[in-house]
C-alpha cells in the first residue's frame, strides 16, 4: 500500500500485523524515543553513539523497523534506561518467533540468531539436524510434509536451509555439537539412496576438526533427553543463552534464564550418556554396512 509504513524485521522485510505484533513494536519505538529525549540526545547523536544511521533510529522509534537486540543492549547503556530496554530485548525476540510461527516467510527469525551464535548445541530425536542435512534429505522432508507444500515453497525452503549450512564453512567455526538419537539413523526418510548419502555426510562432518557429533544409542536404560529435541545458542555478546524447541511445526523460544540453565544441564547429561565421538562414527558406519 503506497504511502503506508509497515513493520520490518532486521533484514528490512515488511511484516503484516499478527496478533498485535506491529503495535508491540510501535510501543517499543515510543519507549526508545522517551529515553532518548530524556537523555537529551537527537536521533543523529544517538545514531553516532550506537553505530546505527539516523534513518534507522527514526524507523525504530516509529515502530516500522524492529529494534535489533544489539541496538537495545547498547542503547540501554547509552541512555541509562535502568534495565528497561534490556528487558524489552527479550520480548522483541519472543515477538519475532511469534510471527515466525504464524507466517513461513519469517521462519528465519531463529536462523538469524543461529547465524550469529558463538556456540550451537543441538539434540535431535526425529530427524537429522538442519545444519547436517543433505539437499536430497531436506527435499524429502518437505515433500512428505502435510498439508502438502507447493513445489515453489519446497524449493524456497530447501535453498533457505542449505544457506544456513554456510555456518560450517567459516573460520573460525562456532563451537558446534550435536547429539542424534540412534532411531534417526535407522529411519530411511526419502528412501535408501537418500538415507545412505545422508549417513555418509554425517561421517564426513564427524571427521571434521571442530564440530562434535555424538549418537545416543537405543540401548540406554537412562536417558535425559526423553523430553524431545531442542537447541541451545550462545549469543555473540557472550550473554544469556537462549534455547529453541519445535514440535508439530510450532516453534518455541525459551529465554527464561532458569529454564535455559535446566536445558543446558540436561544437554550435558545427554552428551555424557551418548556414545563418544569415535564410537558414534563407528555406529554410523555399522548401520551403513547393514544394507
Amino acid at each position: 500500500m503506497s504511502g503506508v509504513e509497515r513493520t520490518v524485521f532486521e533484514d528490512d522485510e515488511p511484516v503484516e500485523d499478527f496478533d498485535g505484533v506491529a503495535e508491540f513494536y510501535s510501543a517499543v519505538g515510543k519507549l526508545i524515543k522517551l529515553f532518548r529525549e530524556r537523555a537529551g540526545f537527537t536521533q543523529k547523536e544517538l545514531a553516532k553513539l550506537t553505530g546505527y544511521s539516523e534513518a534507522q533510529i527514526g524507523a525504530m522509534e516509529r515502530g516500522v523497523r524492529t529494534a535489533r537486540i544489539e541496538f537495545l543492549t547498547v542503547a540501554e547503556e547509552v541512555l541509562d534506561a535502568g534495565g528497561a530496554l534490556r528487558v524489552v530485548a527479550d520480548d522483541v525476540m519472543k515477538a519475532k518467533f511469534r510471527v515466525s510461527e504464524r507466517h513461513p516467510s519469517f521462519s528465519k527469525a531463529f536462523t538469524v540468531e543461529e547465524n550469529r551464535a558463538l556456540e550451537i548445541h543441538e539434540y535431535s530425536t526425529m530427524v537429522i539436524p538442519g545444519l547436517l542435512q543433505t539437499e536430497a534429505y531436506i527435499r524429502a522432508l518437505y515433500e512428505m510434509r502435510r498439508p502438502l507444500l507447493s513445489p515453489e515453497k519446497i524449493e524456497e525452503w530447501v535453498q533457505a536451509r542449505l544457506a544456513r549450512q554456510e555456518i560450517l564453512t567459516r573460520w573460525p567455526l562456532p563451537v558446534v555439537t550435536w547429539v542424534i538419537d540412534e532411531a534417526v539413523l535407522r529411519r530411511p526418510l526419502g528412501g535408501w539412496d537418500v538415507h545412505q548419502e545422508q549417513l555418509q555426510h554425517l561421517i564426513k562432518v564427524g571427521q571434521m576438526r571442530g564440530p562434535e557429533l555424538q549418537i545416543m544409542p537405543l540401548d540406554r536404560m537412562n536417558h535425559a533427553g526423553m523430553g524431545g529435541s531442542f537447541t541451545i545458542l550462545t549469543p555473540p555478546t557472550g550473554g544469556t543463552q537462549i534455547a529453541y524447541a519445535a514440535a508439530q511445526h510450532v516453534n518455541r523460544l525459551i529465554t527464561d534464564p532458569a529454564e535455559v540453565r535446566n536445558m543446558t544441564a540436561r544437554y550435558s547429561s545427554i552428551r555424557a550418556q551418548a556414545l563418544g565421538l569415535r564410537e558414534s562414527l563407528a555406529l554410523i558406519e555399522l548401520i551403513l554396512g547393514e544394507r
